[in-house]
C-alpha cells in the first residue's frame, strides 16, 4: 500500500526489496541516528534490516501495524511506522526516524499528518500516541506542530546504550484532529 502525501513525499509499506537501500541509509547515517535510536548498533548488515522487514510484514499480515518507507524526491529518507493496532481500544502509536540531510523541510510533519488522516479516517481508530526522548527536540516538534497534547513523562523509559532517557508522551484524539 502507498499513502500519497504530496508531490514530493510518499509513504510505501516496507518491502523486502527495500532492505539494501535501508541498510545503506542506516549505515551512512549511523552517528546521527544513534543519538536517539537504541537499535542502531544491532543493525550491522542487510540481513539485520531484512529481519526488521520480516517482522513488519508479519505485523501487517495479522493487521497489527506496519512500517512505511518515507520517500522524498524518489529516494528513501526514513521510516514511519504504526507500532501496533489496538482494535479493542481503537488506538495506535507512531514512531519515525529520518536522515539528517532531509530534516528541516517539513517532510516528516507532512508524512505523520497524512498517516494520522489514514488512522482516523480509514482505520477508524480514536487515539494516536507518540513518544519521544525529552532531549529529542526535533522529534518532539512534530506532535507539537500537529496539535498533540503532552500527556506526561515516562521516567527512564528507554535504555540508550549506556544511560536511560526519559520520554514525553503525546496523545491525539480523533475529535481533536484538524481542530487546532
Amino acid at each position: 500500500m502507498e499513502l500519497y502525501v504530496n508531490e514530493k513525499v510518499v509513504l510505501r509499506e516496507v518491502e523486502m526489496r527495500d532492505a539494501p537501500m535501508l541498510y545503506a541509509l542506516i549505515n551512512d547515517n549511523r552517528e546521527h541516528l544513534r543519538r536517539f535510536l537504541g537499535w542502531i548498533d544491532a543493525n550491522r548488515s542487510v540481513t539485520d534490516v531484512e529481519t526488521f522487514i520480516t517482522v513488519s510484514i508479519q505485523r501487517r499480515l495479522i493487521n497489527n501495524g506496519t512500517d512505511y518507507t518515507l520517500w522524498y524526491d524518489g529516494k528513501i529518507v526514513g521510516i514511519v511506522g504504526l507500532h501496533y493496532l489496538d482494535w479493542v481500544n481503537h488506538r495506535t502509536s507512531i514512531g519515525y526516524w529520518m536522515i539528517e540531510q532531509a530534516q528541516g523541510k517539513g517532510i516528516m510533519t507532512a508524512a505523520v499528518s497524512r498517516l494520522i488522516d489514514y488512522i482516523f479516517e480509514e482505520l477508524g481508530l480514536n487515539r494516536v500516541e507518540i513518544q519521544c526522548a525529552v532531549e529529542n527536540e526535533k522529534s518532539r516538534a512534530i506532535p507539537e506542530r500537529l496539535g498533540f497534547t503532552q500527556e506526561g513523562q515516562i521516567r527512564q523509559g528507554e535504555w540508550l546504550y549506556d544511560h536511560y532517557v526519559n520520554h514525553i508522551v503525546y496523545g491525539l484524539l480523533k475529535n481533536e484532529w484538524r481542530q487546532s
